[in-house]
């Protein structure tokens, strides 16, 4: 059996048969039903990004093939998609499109297929995207309700876990592994300064593309008339959104301890520790190096998508999951935690964000920058769909400012999973 090199030189060796990047960028993330994009439509953001990451004169038709990670919206988001491909000119006749569910990873599993389709030689580009309005189709379409009767009742916990609200996976993580609230609380309050930081220092303008949209505006009138009705009106407003809307600038641990437990009673994960509910999109374009070379394009180069690993873990604790992918992943390629210059761990809660970096000894390099340096889910918000890819695109963006040469994505994912993924910079 062939051997193949391993180590941080191998994995930073450039060949004509890497798998590169040449552009990643993402749409404002908003708050779901209050923020900016409330009224906007999931393949409409997706059209922005898909459009960027193809600005250059003649690049959508080098693309062949296009895929995006949708987890809520209606028919795997398929057909929207499809059609937000060709609304963004990208050419039917050339360019195919697929869809894909791995729930919170689903757009990272998006990117690493398309990497993979181009590793194995079956197209030369193609773009990893996802896409997400929480806001249209949150709720009941993110718990099945028409479902086999035997699966509810089956003696398999783990298959009846599979439905278990996330929010408590998060406290079971919690009390399993010592995760406390004053932590969780301090977590959050950290991911808000980074995040507000960045947005205030430009940290985010080179990976966000500005969105223009509606926006419907309500305004409580004055109370008139016998039965004392306060009347509405609604505005419709067109609006350019070029900022995340859900970072909180004032946020302090005083204020987050306030907060009431929003999943149990007696629990410690609150609105203000987990993830924001989002609307949002993101996507990135990947080529064969020896194709980027033949049209000129090197030069555009940001970095390489290396490989990407998933792994399993019990649904009632799905929070864990980047604590078994990343070791996983750096172990297929001889590399340690020092090796990894930078890390996008996406915050689902508090509570399993703070267990995974302590599993993984990475509590030091949080605390010196190098986890989440510019705030992560809970300030930025969780479009399921896309986060993977705006995380990718955050982690890319990042390296470049850096100077970092390896980063690693890596999320918990609904059911019982994680994924991470390995880049290296150019």
């Amino acid at each position: 059996m062939a051997t193949h090199p391993r180590g941080l030189a191998a994995v930073l060796a450039k060949a004509p048969t890497d798998t590169v990047i040449l552009s990643s960028v993402r749409t404002p993330i908003c708050r779901a039903y209050k923020g900016r994009f409330k009224d906007a439509y999931p393949e409409e953001l997706l059209a922005a990004v898909l459009g960027r990451v193809s600005d250059e004169e003649g690049m959508a038709a080098l693309v062949e093939d296009v895929g995006v990670g949708v987890v809520l919206s209606e028919l795997g988001g398929s057909k929207a998609a499809r059609m937000s491909m060709n609304h963004a000119g990208y050419r039917s006749e050339t360019t195919c499109l697929f869809t894909v569910n791995r729930a919170c990873a689903s757009s990272l599993q998006a990117v690493a297929t398309v990497a993979a389709h181009i590793g194995a030689g079956a197209i030369s580009a193609g773009v990893g995207a996802g896409m997400e309005s929480m806001t249209r189709n949150y709720g009941s379409r993110a718990v099945p309700v028409d479902l086999w009767p035997a699966l509810r009742a089956s003696p398999s916990k783990d298959a009846r876990d599979c439905v278990m609200p996330m929010g408590l996976t998060s406290e079971k993580v919690a009390r399993r592994y010592g995760v406390s609230r004053g932590d969780q609380d301090a977590f959050a309050e950290a991911s808000h300064r980074r995040a507000a930081r960045a947005r205030a220092g430009g940290l985010f303008d080179a990976e966000i593309v500005p969105v223009t949209t509606r926006f419907r505006e309500v305004a409580d009138g004055e109370a008139g008339g016998e039965a004392d009705v306060t009347s509405t009106t609604t505005t419709t407003v067109t609006v350019t959104v070029t900022q995340d809307d859900g970072i909180r600038e004032s946020i302090s641990r005083e204020s987050l301890a306030r907060l009431k437990p929003a999943f149990d009673p007696d629990g410690a994960s609150t609105a203000g520790n987990s993830s924001q509910v989002s609307d949002g999109a993101a996507a990135t374009l990947l080529m064969r190096r020896s194709t980027a070379a033949r049209l000129g394009l090197s030069g555009r180069v940001m970095g390489k998508f290396v490989s990407a690993a998933v792994a399993g873990c019990a649904p009632d604790e799905m929070g864990v999951g980047p604590a078994l992918a990343i070791p996983k992943l750096l172990a297929r390629h001889g590399l340690q935690n020092s090796d990894v210059g930078r890390w996008e761990i996406n915050e689902a809660f508090a509570s399993q964000a703070l267990y995974c970096l302590r599993a993984l000894g990475l509590e030091a390099a949080w605390e010196r920058g190098r986890v989440n340096p510019t705030g992560g889910a809970i300030a930025l918000g969780h479009p399921l769909g896309a986060t993977g890819a705006r995380l990718t695109s955050t982690l890319l963006h990042g390296m470049r400012r850096d100077g970092h040469d390896l980063g690693v994505v890596s999320m918990c994912v609904g059911t019982g999973m994680g994924m991470a993924a390995l880049f290296a910079r150019e």
